[in-house]
């Protein structure tokens, strides 16, 4: 009963929402046409992407690091791209954290780690965007902006870092998003392994990968990086990795190579 109760209340919230703060028409159209793997996207799935990124930034609370000034171009820039994984799984996805902390540019982490032997090692790493268990995510202003280009090479900081949310909602950064049983859970697994075990082979080989040899890291963020191709350059990784993007188009509920439409 009360579940039924919020669900109703927050449909009406949204719609108000909807009605009464809609992302400007003009502010719209800039985004499109900053991010052409947006623009690609049939008519219903932009309308549908504009509406998820209205009740996103409705939900979710922007904080500017190191005195760097947010506007509303950079909060839509990183609500557009943040929803389109969501685009058919729904914005409640993201229900489990609320801050998004913006950089003007890449950021220096202190990182320590300790080895078998008990030993802690201290190290620096550079950072375009980070995401934690429970938020806030973290992002660099300057790789989202360029995000357009950048998706020439498959890369695309906010779907990779909200690809980790999606990974982490079962607490596990595992590579596995949950799944609604077992069996989806062993085919999950059966792919995915197989197809990072292939791509460290090649990383190791010295060849050149479509997806970011950074994805050889571990086996989550092979699943955060593919996620980036599978939505910023969907037909490449469809002739490349087939049986990964059928993977995630049965995920994502989504088959972007089919979906965007020509230019």
């Amino acid at each position: 009963m009360l579940s039924r109760w919020w669900r109703r209340w927050r449909k009406l919230r949204d719609e108000r929402i909807l009605r009464r703060r809609p992302i400007p028409d003009a502010l719209w159209q800039l985004t499109l046409a900053r991010y052409p793997f947006l623009a690609r996207r049939g008519p219903a799935d932009r309308a549908m992407l504009r509406e998820l990124a209205t009740l996103f930034l409705a939900r979710k609370e922007f904080t500017g690091a190191q005195g760097f000034q947010l506007s509303d171009e950079i909060a839509v820039a990183v609500a557009a791209q943040a929803c389109l994984p969501v685009l058919r799984l729904g914005l409640d996805c993201y229900d489990g954290f609320v801050g998004i902390v913006m950089h003007r540019d890449e950021v220096v982490a202190r990182r320590e780690v300790m080895d078998e032997s008990g030993v802690v090692h201290h190290y620096d790493e550079t950072l375009t965007g980070e995401a934690m268990e429970g938020g806030p995510v973290m992002l660099s202003w300057r790789d989202v902006e360029s995000a357009g280009e950048s998706a020439e090479w498959g890369y695309n900081v906010v779907i990779h870092e909200f690809a980790h949310v999606l990974d982490m909602r079962d607490g596990l950064a595992d590579g596995m998003p949950p799944l609604p049983d077992r069996p989806a859970r062993e085919q999950w697994m059966a792919v995915i392994s197989d197809e990072y075990q292939r791509f460290c082979e090649d990383v190791d080989a010295g060849h050149d990968t479509l997806l970011d040899p950074y994805g050889a890291q571990s086996i989550d963020e092979f699943f955060a990086v593919a996620t980036e191709v599978f939505f910023v350059a969907p037909a490449d990784m469809a002739a490349e990795h087939p049986r990964l993007y059928r993977l995630l188009a049965g995920y994502y509920l989504q088959d972007p190579a089919a979906e965007t439409r020509a230019p």
